[in-house]
């Protein structure tokens, strides 16, 4: 099992490169090689739901994509990540349907929260419930009948195939220890997802609450601390709580990246881009995109709220005819008595940048210059536009952004000259060692310019970007330390 390295990953599920692992394996083999040094592969556990996050169980690798052997295979050649649902399980899975059957006789019961058990008074009050963090509109619990013909409310913060799980129970903390310890098996890092959802304490927002959200992680961690896995919570919510992970030690998402990018390249300006790229941690992962949508909330206090309106806006501008074939709502947020106000927008990064070349490969070579490992979502790296028909068909709103490709269409893409520059660049990314060293920031550019350098021994390297004309140049010390141009 390869170790975590200072190398791009690619995001991409188990079937979206091809139709299964051994598809995907052969296409990064004969296209991309030495492009990424790691894959993150989206859930690829057997699942009833969200495409993949509803995980039925973790003892096995859905058919469909292939076995342990095709996970050990890539995880010999490239560093992984896979997620875990540290927040919920599917109502599918044997633990949900032994508590269904057996219902408080069942070893799992403890396992699930029931809204009337978790609020002293049996239901929370007006106040109690207009301070949760939501996700959605109406109360996060959802109704089942049990066997034995009672009717149970379960907590469920998000899709109809998932309930939340409790972690301070011991049946919960016997499903982490199982599944967790299985997972550390094959990749180095975990990705914990929504686990800032798990740490709930009644008259509180139920979101990253403080202490106990740090008692989660412990119990998270448990059992692959010793294994030497580490773990990546996905957090995507304000800035600051990045922060405050990164100084506990932590590897953090840079969620913050994709707006600011947005900002900069639509107005010319990187006063804000600059700031971020000062202040924010060293030990993360960048990203312009992933599944999901681009985040909104995680820039506010960089960018202001007119500044916020204008991105938002212009993309939604943009998706404005798409918005009919939604059969799901759109990502919202709804916390503290506010109006809910919009999550995530819902566009390929390449979209929101109206399929403009220049400024799409600038705000990639960006970020593969900004501080911290570089992540690629797969649409993202093939320039992927806005999947119409495939929000047609499937009406989720995320499905814009989730197109599958067939070898034939990668091997197109791949002709794109624009595309074609960007993995060069990834592969320099990879391979010069000046991006093990340190990182400047040039705050003394002027407004609509960036320059950052790294330097590492005799090894450095230099970009300057100029955003409003979207041009760029990069330089670096060749192997006689002569300054060149890439």
């Amino acid at each position: 099992m390869k170790k975590i390295a200072n190398q791009v990953m690619l995001i991409t599920y188990a079937d979206s490169m091809g139709n299964h692992l051994k598809d995907l394996y052969a296409i990064l083999d004969e296209h991309f090689d030495g492009v990424f040094g790691g894959v993150h592969i989206l859930p690829f556990f057997p699942s009833s739901g969200d495409r993949g996050f509803a995980v039925i169980n973790y003892d096995e690798v859905d058919p469909a994509f292939g076995n342990w052997d095709d996970i050990k295979k890539f995880s010999e050649k490239y560093y992984l990540m896979a997620d875990f649902m540290i927040n919920h399980a599917s109502i599918r899975s044997e633990e949900f349907k032994d508590y269904m059957k057996n219902g408080d006789a069942s070893p799992y019961s403890d396992m699930f929260i029931h809204w009337d058990k978790f609020w002293p008074n049996g239901e929370p009050t007006e106040e109690e419930l207009e301070t949760l963090y939501r996700r959605k509109l109406q109360g996060p619990y959802k109704e089942f009948t049990r066997d034995d013909g009672k009717v149970v409310k379960i907590w469920n913060t998000f899709f109809e195939e998932q309930v939340d799980i409790d972690p301070w129970a011991s049946s919960t903390q016997d499903y982490y220890e199982r599944n967790l310890g299985r997972i550390a098996e094959y990749v180095p890092l975990i990705r914990f997802d929504a686990f800032a959802y798990a740490s709930k304490k009644p008259g509180t927002s139920c979101f990253f609450v403080e202490p106990e959200v740090w008692d989660v992680l412990d119990i998270g961690m448990k059992p692959i601390r010793d294994r030497g896995t580490e773990m990546l919570p996905e957090i995507h919510e304000n800035y600051k709580i990045q922060l405050k992970m990164a100084e506990q030690g932590h590897w953090v998402y840079d969620f913050a990246l994709p707006m600011l990018m947005l900002h900069a390249l639509m107005t010319g300006r990187t006063d804000r881009l600059v700031n971020w790229m000062k202040i924010c941690p060293r030990k993360q992962f960048t990203t312009l995109d992933t599944h999901d949508g681009i985040g909104v909330v995680d820039v506010v206090g960089l960018l202001d709220d007119e500044e916020i309106d204008f991105v938002r806006e212009r993309v939604n501008k943009k998706t404005e005819e798409l918005q009919q074939y939604y059969s799901l709502p759109a990502g919202v947020v709804k916390m503290s008595g506010a109006k809910a106000r919009q999550y995530q927008l819902m566009s390929t990064y390449y979209s929101a940048l109206d399929e403009d070349d220049e400024a799409y490969l600038l705000a990639r070579i960006v970020q593969l210059y900004a501080p911290g490992i570089p992540q690629v979502y797969y649409v993202g790296m093939l320039a992927g536009e806005n999947d119409v028909e495939s929000l047609k068909q499937i009406g989720e709103p995320r499905s814009v952004n989730r197109h599958n490709y067939s070898k034939e269409e990668i091997e197109e893409r791949l002709q794109v000259p624009m595309l074609q520059r960007l993995l060069e660049m990834m592969r320099f990314r990879n391979a010069y060692p000046a991006f093990d060293g340190e990182i400047e920031i040039d705050d003394q550019a002027e407004n609509g310019s960036l320059g950052i350098t790294w330097r590492n021994g005799e090894h450095w390297t230099a970009l300057h970007a100029d955003f409003r004309t979207k041009q760029y140049q990069i330089t670096y010390a060749d192997e006689n330390g002569m300054k060149a141009t890439l």
